[in-house]
């Protein structure tokens, strides 16, 4: 029976890896091509938006649990220790581990460690429940207005020059505005003085 391994050591950028020696027949995978013609996706956790992986490790996506399945994600996702029974039908039972943000602890999926002959397309895969995950694409302009609000958004050289440029003209302003005050002060202060 051939099977996958997770390797996690030896990795410089950190991240998890799932070797490919298991074959993909009969599964109900659909590879939806995310990654090949499209412009990369970032997955992000849910709920405090910790980036953990992108579509260029895409393994698939099972429409009848809302789940996409990654091959490889980085070090902000934990693997749980403890293997758990997962399923409700005697055939469709497997043992399972948690897949947790690293972050905030946000429950993002799982990974089964050991399956039945009709889910070998899991095992050792990162089942990621779609609910819970959050995405956007890269170069997506609409992606990147919604995802910083307007008070939140990181000030930057260009931002604060333009902000100083403003300043500029208001203290000038202001200036004029003071000196044309004193100009009429004084001409009123000489038309009372003369009266």
């Amino acid at each position: 029976m051939a099977k996958r391994q997770i390797d996690h050591a030896g990795h410089k950028d950190d991240t998890y890896v799932v070797s490919e020696s298991l074959s993909d027949s009969g599964s109900k995978v659909e590879d939806d091509g995310v990654g090949e013609n499209d412009a990369p996706a970032i997955f992000l956790c849910g709920k405090c938006r910790l980036p953990f992986g992108d579509s260029l490790s895409w393994a698939g996506s099972d429409d009848e649990q809302n789940q996409i399945l990654l091959k490889r994600v980085n070090d902000n996702v934990v693997i749980g220790k403890e293997p758990f029974v997962s399923g409700t039908s005697e055939e469709l039972r497997g043992l399972v581990v948690n897949l947790t943000c690293r972050g905030c602890g946000f429950n993002l999926g799982h990974m089964y460690m050991s399956t039945p002959k009709s889910l070998d397309y899991k095992r050792s895969v990162f089942c990621l429940m779609v609910e819970n995950i959050e995405s956007y694409v890269l170069g997506s302009p609409d992606q990147q207005m919604a995802a910083v609000d307007r008070e939140e958004r990181p000030v930057t050289l260009e931002y604060m020059d333009n902000v100083e440029q403003q300043m500029t003209k208001i203290k000038s302003l202001a200036v004029t505005v003071g000196q044309r005050l004193l100009e009429i002060e004084v001409d009123l202060q000489c038309k009372s003085g003369t009266t």
